[in-house]
């Protein structure tokens, strides 16, 4: 049975429309981002928590019932999703937190939590007949609409800036897309993609534009939600870039409380780098969004002109949460405290959460009795470079006992 979509609701202008292929709003243009309405009391009727609990399949597409797809079978697909939910057994408690729960989605395919929307987008493709997909990205988008489609039999054709990390850059090509390395940011390279789609007809899986994207990044707040039994944390702490993934929390935790499933949504914690916070400006004026510059090494959220804008300001408005800024050396050491202390390895944009949540816990934004959930986006495998700078190097030693005992590096251990 296919899941009763009420069709879509424009975020600017709030006019409806049916249910059909389209992108923004006739109306309001690019900027008309638009929302999915659904029929939560029909959804109930076949969607429940014991359908769930007896339900085999542990990927993502066990929630497919609340997404904008027809029915079919979803194994062929990549095993997207079901990443774990760790209890943390050190940072929590030298944050001074009730509890802090770690959502590594580095174990996702193609290592990050950009699978889930890619994996939505690369179903939706398939169900509207295209065989070639295309996107920009500064990287994770772009190697994991790459690598769902090639699961799949799809073409894709990306478009990076020519920053973009060389990890990514790899599995972009491994996974057989056609790469273009735009010579500009982010903003430039997402310009050029939208031209190119549009003359080339090609599926547009643009995350900040296309309302299918976040229906599949909701389901990283699904998980969370079935993970702790229904019991949501007080916050849930998010990287934030271009905005959809933040978006994309906040309407998996809605979905779940308009079905019943959850009594309340959590505070979400928007987090950017200082490199590049537009929206931590535009929260501070309390007006519309400006350019920012794109100079943080976190470059998975480096997006100076976010295009799902509305979304992930109404996620932290509507839930009563917060948006803060944190430097790169921040960054940087939130790799390696994680990796210290919970044994998950980030990228700089997977872990600037974790920065975020550091430095809530530390001026009080977060309360001591207060349980945290915080969303590592990325594997740190991602970027290797900045994973070293973080990191440093390892310690010289000739093969000789007295030489390792001489180089320093057994103190404190022994």
């Amino acid at each position: 049975m296919r899941q009763p979509i009420l069709g879509y609701k424009c975020t600017l202008c709030g006019a409806e429309f049916p249910y059909q292929e389209m992108l923004t709003c006739p109306h309001c243009g690019e900027k008309g981002i638009l929302d999915i309405l659904y029929d939560y009391r029909a959804i109930s009727s076949y969607f429940t928590k014991e359908t769930l609990e007896a339900n085999k399949d542990k990927s993502m597409w066990r929630f497919s019932p609340l997404m904008p797809l027809k029915p079919r079978d979803f194994s062929p697909f990549l095993h997207v999703g079901a990443s774990p939910l760790y209890r943390s057994n050190r940072l929590g408690k030298e944050l001074g937190l009730k509890e802090l729960y770690i959502k590594d989605d580095g174990i996702n395919p193609t290592a990050s939590l950009k699978d889930r929307a890619s994996g939505v987008a690369v179903a939706k493709a398939i169900e509207l007949g295209y065989d070639t997909i295309a996107c920009s990205s500064t990287g994770n988008a772009a190697s994991s609409c790459a690598g769902n489609a090639a699961r799949m039999g799809l073409k894709t054709v990306i478009f990076v800036p020519e920053r973009a990390p060389e990890g990514k850059l790899a599995q972009l090509l491994i996974f057989g897309a056609h790469v273009v390395s735009v010579k500009g940011d982010y903003r430039a390279t997402f310009e050029l993609s939208r031209a190119a789609i549009d003359k080339y007809g090609w599926y547009n899986r643009n995350a900040g534009i296309n309302p299918v994207m976040v229906e599949g990044k909701k389901t990283v707040a699904l998980e969370i939600a079935e993970q702790l039994n229904w019991s949501v944390p007080d916050w849930v702490a998010v990287s934030v870039g271009d905005g959809c993934t933040i978006g994309g929390v906040y309407k998996g935790f809605y979905d779940l409380k308009e079905l019943g499933f959850i009594d309340r949504i959590p505070r979400i914690l928007g987090v950017q780098s200082t490199g590049c916070m537009p929206f931590v400006d535009a929260a501070k004026r309390g007006g519309a969004m400006e350019p920012a510059e794109e100079n943080t090494l976190a470059d998975s959220i480096a997006v100076g002109v976010p295009r799902n804008p509305v979304k992930a300001l109404r996620a932290v408005l509507s839930s009563r949460g917060a948006w803060l800024a944190v430097s790169d050396e921040a960054i940087l050491d939130a790799m390696r405290v994680l990796g210290r202390t919970e044994g998950v390895f980030g990228e700089p944009a997977g872990v600037t959460a974790t920065a975020g949540v550091i430095e809530a816990a530390h001026s009080g934004l977060i309360k001591g009795n207060e349980a945290v959930a915080v969303i590592s986006t990325g594997s740190g495998l991602k970027d290797v470079k900045n994973a070293l700078r973080a990191a440093g190097r390892p310690t010289p030693c000739e093969p000789d006992l007295k030489a390792l005992e001489k180089s320093g590096i057994l103190d404190g251990i022994l």
